[in-house]
């Protein structure tokens, strides 16, 4: 091969890998933003902001319900004719069972289908057992980072 064609693959490689990592790098700049955007939110406002997620991703009548008196419940749902009671916790450390105890309580409270816990966290070990045992739905935030993405 000529000298002067090695030469330009040589560099178009290289251009095609610095375009590569530049992409990399900035989808990862990105989903830090995102995160750290859901993790800087107060209680309330995490509770809307799941809401307009849910609603982005095929819920119907998404409901962020008052706050005190809501028997653990922050949303009300449905999608595809299956009722939702979303419990919303927005923490700095895995969840525990408490938070799917509200679940269970509140979803039977609002006569919903299913119960779910949202959070920009992970679940302990028992709040995963408890999850199985009542039925009750976890979206971490490995979950919810992906619906971000979607």
């Amino acid at each position: 091969m000529d000298i002067k064609l090695e030469m330009i693959i040589a560099v178009l490689i290289i251009i095609i890998l610095l375009a590569l990592l530049c992409t990399l790098f900035f989808k990862a700049i990105i989903k830090r933003r995102r995160v750290q955007g859901f993790e800087d939110m107060e209680g309330h406002e995490f509770e809307f902001f799941c809401a307009d997620l849910l609603r982005s991703h095929g819920f119907d009548e998404v409901e962020v319900t008052k706050g005190s008196g809501d028997y653990g419940i922050d949303i009300l749902a449905e999608k595809d004719g299956v009722t939702y009671a979303v419990q919303c916790k927005r923490y700095s450390a895995p969840v525990g069972v408490k938070a799917v105890q509200e679940a269970y309580a509140g979803r039977d409270y609002y006569d919903r289908m299913v119960g779910a816990v949202m959070t920009n966290q992970y679940f302990t070990t028992p709040a995963v057992e408890a999850a199985k045992k009542l039925k009750i739905l976890l979206w971490d935030g490995g979950y919810i980072e992906s619906m971000m993405e979607e």
